[in-house]
């Protein structure tokens, strides 16, 4: 499959930037008109994981998912290098870049402006965002950069299963060292629905489709339109973030 044919630019991936700017400012816009709309959300939540937003991060990350070969991985370790790098730059040294930089900007840099409880909720949040590696925009990256897309989805697919095992610890250690309190049930739970399940639905999709459907079928009709999927879930699950 080449990489040309199936990572082909949409008005989503070309304007971006933009579409995000404008999902905000409908957010604030909604928030402000229909407050009752964002506490209703908020209140369809389980362990006090959010599942309107788990079901657009499926929505996301399935569409990603669905293009891994799996079987790629093992053969990724015998050019181990690629992959050593990538484990340790999200999990040995990200996490804890942002460990800092939620505590310098929240606890010093914007401390006179912000409440406690406040900034202790930011703070959560940053270093909750900066322990998960990026796996939905990853793809476009490498595309406009014009890399190597075989690569690119072994790396996903390793970045999608050591989340499921890493998350949950590593963020349950640091947002304890930040005096932060979110249950670690909260926490497993956010990663099985956010990952977890688009992870193994992928799995189950690809093997069974390319059994019963075939390869050409399965590239050319089902993800077809699987980029453009994921993407407007993206900007959709940008909106309500901001009620």
């Amino acid at each position: 499959m080449s990489a040309e044919k199936a990572y082909k630019l949409t008005f989503f991936h070309k304007y971006l930037s933009l579409c995000v700017a404008l999902c905000i400012v409908v957010g604030i816009v909604l928030g402000s008109v229909l407050p009752g709309v964002a506490e209703f959300l908020n209140s369809l939540a389980i362990a006090q994981v959010n599942i309107p937003i788990a079901v657009l991060l499926f929505a996301m990350m399935y569409p990603i998912m669905v293009q891994i070969d799996f079987s790629e991985v093992v053969n990724a370790f015998k050019a181990p290098k690629p992959v050593i790098l990538t484990l340790v730059v999200n999990w040995g040294i990200k996490p804890f870049t942002m460990f800092f930089f939620a505590w310098f900007f929240m606890r010093v840099i914007f401390a006179p402006y912000l409440d406690a409880d406040l900034a202790g909720q930011y703070i959560a949040g940053m270093i909750l965002l900066g322990i998960a590696p990026c796996t939905a925009m990853v793809l476009v990256w490498s595309y406009l950069a014009r890399g190597f897309m075989g690569l690119t989805l072994v790396m996903v697919a390793i970045n999608s299963l050591t989340m499921l095992v890493l998350y949950a610890p590593l963020g349950n250690f640091l947002l304890g060292v930040a005096d932060m309190v979110v249950p670690f049930l909260t926490i497993f739970l956010s990663v099985m629905l956010y990952v977890g399940v688009s992870l193994v639905a992928g799995y189950i999709s690809r093997s069974r489709l390319l059994k019963t459907k075939g390869i050409e079928w399965y590239e050319n009709v089902f993800l077809k339109h699987m980029g453009t999927i994921s993407i407007v879930a993206l900007l959709l699950n940008f909106t309500p973030k901001f009620y």
